[in-house]
């Protein structure tokens, strides 16, 4: 993976002495109380009861707060990243392991990419466990979430009262009090260079390789964030390939570009496995994104599409070849 290097012309944002991450960029709006709020909150069915805290402190703050409660994680566990959606019909994508990892690969990934994580506005990352059942995740705007069972109580609230944090009545200011809080400007907080930058896709598409992250949706349904059915879409996927017809013999990656229509996610998964196994010279790597497309952001080469149609259908498909180096890290 390429190096990455934080904005240079970005000036950090301090309200009433709190500051804010590099990638938030806030109106007139009302600092928060630094400190903690915590709920108690009843299982539902098979869930356990648990205590909700929320912890809201200056960015300075933020990273000793966090290496301290992921203390709190067991060896085991599943990774939890929340992001801003490139999806037509979806503000979030929320990406979580598909197995349990090691809390070591866990925290060692999270070292690598943490001064992205505790600066940009768009992205939120944590982790969670289900025997015992705890979460810890830092939010878009470096909020702490800790969820804990009923009897770590009073070794989180020993824990904050170490790092000098008291319980409050609210930390956010919100509603009629903070009437700009939805409205803030989220800004990219990567430098953007040929040879040395990388953007926040990259950083998905690590993140979600380390943590062996998986889009958390249905995919038998097709539906937008209030739940109603969409019907036929249009799509997006790129799909890493390889191939190993490169000069002597090297493996060569590309990545495929894949304009469908489909009912759900799984009818696009069943079209780009078609597309695969029709193209004998490359083989599948890995699923870089797959998002849906409002009919009128389609590319000119789809302007004669149909708006409405019937089946799951593949359109354009293109390779654009790119370098070996390019890619995960081993």
């Amino acid at each position: 993976m390429k190096p990455f290097r934080l904005r240079s012309d970005l000036r950090r944002a301090v309200i009433d002495g709190f500051a804010l991450p590099l990638g938030i960029a806030p109106g007139e709006i009302k600092a928060p109380l630094q400190g903690y709020t915590v709920a108690y909150t009843p299982g539902i069915e098979d869930e356990p009861d648990t205590y909700s805290f929320y912890v809201a402190v200056s960015h300075e703050r933020v990273g000793p707060l966090v290496r301290r409660a992921f203390e709190l994680l067991p060896q085991s566990l599943c990774a939890i990243v929340e992001i801003s959606s490139r999806d037509a019909y979806r503000l979030v994508d929320v990406y979580l392991s598909d197995e349990e990892i090691p809390i070591g690969r866990f925290r060692d990934t999270w070292g690598r990419w943490q001064e992205i994580l505790l600066e940009d506005g768009s992205i939120g990352a944590g982790a969670n466990s289900e025997s015992p059942f705890i979460e810890v995740f830092l939010d878009q705007w470096k909020g702490l979430s800790i969820i804990i069972p009923l009897d770590m109580r009073d070794e989180v609230e020993a824990m904050l009262d170490q790092l000098g944090l008291e319980e409050v009545p609210q930390t956010w200011p919100v509603g009629d009090d903070n009437p700009e809080l939805d409205r803030v400007q989220i800004r990219p907080v990567l430098e953007d260079g040929e040879t040395t930058g990388v953007d926040i896709d990259d950083v998905l598409f690590q993140l979600r390789h380390d943590w062996r992250l998986e889009l958390n949706v249905d995919p038998d349904t097709n539906v937008d964030d209030v739940g109603r059915q969409l019907g036929m879409t249009l799509w997006h996927a790129v799909v890493g390939v390889e191939s190993e017809s490169g000069p002597d013999g090297q493996t060569e990656i590309a990545d495929m570009s894949i304009w469908a229509t489909a009912g759900s996610l799984g009818e696009l998964e069943t079209l780009i496995d078609n597309v695969l196994n029709s193209n004998a010279e490359w083989r599948f790597a890995e699923v870089y994104s797959t998002d849906r497309v409002a009919f009128d952001e389609r590319p000119e080469t789809l302007a004669d599409l149909a708006p409405r149609r019937q089946q799951a259908e593949t359109h354009l498909v293109s390779i654009e070849r790119r370098s070996p180096s390019h890619g995960v890290d081993s």
